[in-house]
C-alpha cells in the first residue's frame, strides 16, 4: 500500500475494529458550549475521557468547567493562553468548602500541544482517597501518563472539588460561559466515582504502536457520568448511556462532524498563515482581512501524490467585488508569500506551482483559471457569493476538473470535459500536475473581506442533498463523480 500524503496525523494508517462515527465541531465565534447541572455525586474521584483536535492555537479555551459561588470556587481543564505557557494543557480546581477559596490543586504541562492535524486522545483521572500524592491526580495523553510540569500542587488527601457537586453547572467547551473552545471532540466521558486508566478507554496497535479508541459504552458511568457519542444531530448532548441529556447552547446539527479520532479528516492550516487570515468552524471556514497583498497561500493539513480526490468550496464572501482563490498546491510552496496583482497571485510563489479558480468581481465576471505557474484562462463562468466550487483532482492521471453550481467549466475551446469518463478539459500548453509532487487543496485571496468554506466531507455549512463517495463517505451538495473519494485518511490509506 504506497503512503505519499504530506503529514501522517494521528491514527492516519491503522485500521481499526472500533470505529468512532462522529464528533462534534466547536466554535468560540457563535460561543459553542454544553452544559448540565450535577447531582451531589464523588466530589473525591472521578475520570474524564475524550478525543480532541484543536483548531485554534495560542488562545485560553476551556475544555471542561465548573464553577460554585464567587472567586477561586471553580474547576477547569484548559488550554493556557497566557505567555509564556500558551498552549500547554492546565487543569485547576479549588477546594469545595463554603469558605476556602484556595487552590487545592493545579497542574500544567511544560509539554506544549500544536497540531492542528492530529487527534489527541486526554485523559484526567483524579482521587483524593490515594495515600500516595501522586496517585490522586493523573493526566494521561494518547495512553501516555504526563509526568513533566511546569505547575504541579497536588491535593491533600480526602478533599473535596468542584466536580459532581450539587446546583454546579458542568460545562465541556467553556467555563463560566467564557474562554470558548476551538476544536473537534470525540468520545466523550465522565466517570463518577472510579479513578481509570486510559486503557478503559483505549489501546496500542500491536503492528503500529499508535494509540486507538475502543468501545466505552459499557464502562459503569456512575452518578453524574455520561458518555458523548455525538451520534444524534439533532441533540448533540445526548447521553448515550441513558442518563439525562446535556443542555446545546449554539451548537446545531451542522456541527456535528464526520472528522474523527479514527477517520481524520482535511482541514485548512492555520500554521501556514499570517495576520490577514482569520479562521473558524473548525478550520473549515477561513476569511481574509487587512491589505490587499502580501498573503500567504494556505494548505489544507495533508495531500497526496495519488489518487482521485473531490472537495467543494462554498464563497461566503459578503460583497460579489471580492475575490476566492480555491484549488490546489505542490508542496513546495507551502507557507510562502504571494506577491503582486489578483490576475497572478495563486502561482507566484518563487518555487511550485498552483493551480486555482478565481471568483471575482461582479456579476458577469466569468472565472479565472490559474494553472501551473505560467498561464491562465478567464471563462464566462461565475462563481459569486453563496454558490458552491467544485474541485476533482486526478493525480494518477494528471487532470483536473473545476465546477459552480452543479456545472463543470468550459475550457477555451467549450470542452467541459466530465471526471467520471476523464474526458478532460485543456486549461493550457503547460502540464496540468507533475508527477513527482505532493497535492495538496488550499486557498488563498485578494482584497480586504474575501471568505469561503471548504467542505471536505462534513460542511461547516448547511446543504440541502446529502451526496457520498462510492465509500459511502463524505456530505455533498452535488454527486461526487465516479472513482473519485472524499479527502480522509481511511480513502488515502487505499487510494493514496
Amino acid at each position: 500500500m504506497p503512503i505519499n500524503s504530506l503529514l501522517y496525523p494521528s491514527n492516519v494508517f491503522v485500521p481499526t475494529a472500533y470505529n468512532v462515527a462522529n464528533s462534534c465541531r466547536f466554535n468560540s465565534g457563535s460561543s459553542d458550549r454544553l452544559y448540565k447541572s450535577q447531582s451531589t455525586g464523588n466530589q473525591k474521584t472521578y475520570t474524564f475521557s475524550f478525543w480532541i483536535k484543536r483548531s485554534i492555537l495560542s488562545a485560553q479555551e476551556n475544555i471542561i468547567g465548573a464553577r460554585y459561588g464567587g472567586q477561586g470556587r471553580y474547576a477547569f481543564l484548559r488550554w493556557n493562553g497566557d505567555d509564556p505557557d500558551k498552549d500547554k494543557l492546565e487543569f485547576h480546581s479549588g477546594i469545595y468548602s463554603t469558605s476556602s477559596t484556595s487552590t487545592s490543586m493545579s497542574f500544567k504541562t511544560n509539554r506544549l500541544f500544536r497540531d492542528v492535524s492530529a487527534w489527541y486522545h486526554i485523559v484526567l483521572a483524579v482521587d483524593t482517597t490515594q495515600g500516595t500524592e501522586s496517585n490522586r491526580v493523573k493526566i494521561y495523553v494518547n495512553g501516555v501518563q504526563e509526568t513533566s510540569f511546569t505547575t504541579a500542587t497536588y491535593p491533600s488527601v480526602n478533599q473535596n472539588h468542584f466536580f459532581n457537586i450539587s446546583t454546579t453547572t458542568l460545562e465541556i467547551g467553556a467555563q463560566n460561559s467564557d474562554s470558548y473552545l476551538n476544536a473537534y471532540m470525540a468520545e466523550f466521558c465522565l466517570i463518577d466515582g472510579q479513578q481509570l486508566t486510559p486503557t478503559s478507554f483505549g489501546g496500542f496497535d500491536e503492528d503500529s504502536g499508535i494509540w486507538k479508541p475502543i468501545d466505552v459504552s459499557g464502562l459503569t458511568f456512575g452518578t453524574n457520568g455520561f458518555y458523548l457519542d455525538f451520534k444524534d444531530s439533532a441533540n448533540l448532548g445526548n447521553d448515550a448511556n441513558g442518563g439525562t441529556d446535556l443542555t446545546e447552547a449554539n451548537l446545531t446539527a451542522v456541527d456535528q462532524s464526520t472528522d474523527t479520532c479514527t477517520n481524520n479528516a482535511l482541514v485548512l492550516n492555520p500554521l501556514s498563515a499570517n495576520a490577514s487570515y482569520v479562521f473558524s468552524e473548525g478550520n473549515l471556514a477561513v476569511a481574509i482581512n487587512g491589505v490587499n497583498l502580501e498573503k500567504k497561500i494556505i494548505p489544507s493539513t495533508f495531500g497526496s501524490s495519488s489518487g482521485k480526490w473531490y472537495w467543494e468550496v462554498k464563497n461566503t464572501s459578503s460583497s460579489n467585488q471580492n475575490y476566492i482563490h480555491a484549488g490546489f498546491v505542490d508542496a513546495d510552496v507551502i507557507g510562502q508569500f504571494i506577491t503582486g496583482s489578483q490576475s497572478n497571485a495563486p502561482y507566484s510563489a518563487n518555487n511550485g506551482y498552483g493551480n486555482f479558480i478565481q471568483g471575482q468581481g461582479t456579476p458577469g465576471d466569468g472565472i479565472s483559471v490559474y494553472k501551473a505557474g505560467s498561464s491562465n484562462y478567464n471563462t464566462s463562468t461565475t462563481w459569486l457569493a453563496d454558490q458552491i466550487g467544485m474541485f476533482a483532482l486526478d493525480l494518477d492521471n494528471r487532470k483536473a476538473w473545476f465546477g459552480v453550481n452543479g456545472t463543470w467549466i468550459n475550457d477555451a475551446s467549450g470542452n467541459t470535459g466530465n471526471p467520471a469518463t476523464g474526458a478532460n478539459p485543456t486549461w493550457g500548453s503547460n502540464d496540468l500536475i507533475s508527477t513527482d509532487k505532493v497535492w495538496i487543496p488550499a486557498s488563498t485571496g485578494y482584497y480586504s473581506g474575501p471568505s469561503c468554506s471548504y467542505n471536505f466531507g462534513s460542511p461547516p455549512y448547511a446543504i440541502s442533498s446529502g451526496n457520498t463517495d462510492g465509500n459511502s463517505y463524505g456530505n455533498f451538495e452535488y454527486a461526487v463523480p465516479s472513482g473519485f473519494y472524499t479527502w480522509n485518511t481511511k480513502n488515502l490509506a487505499e487510494f493514496g
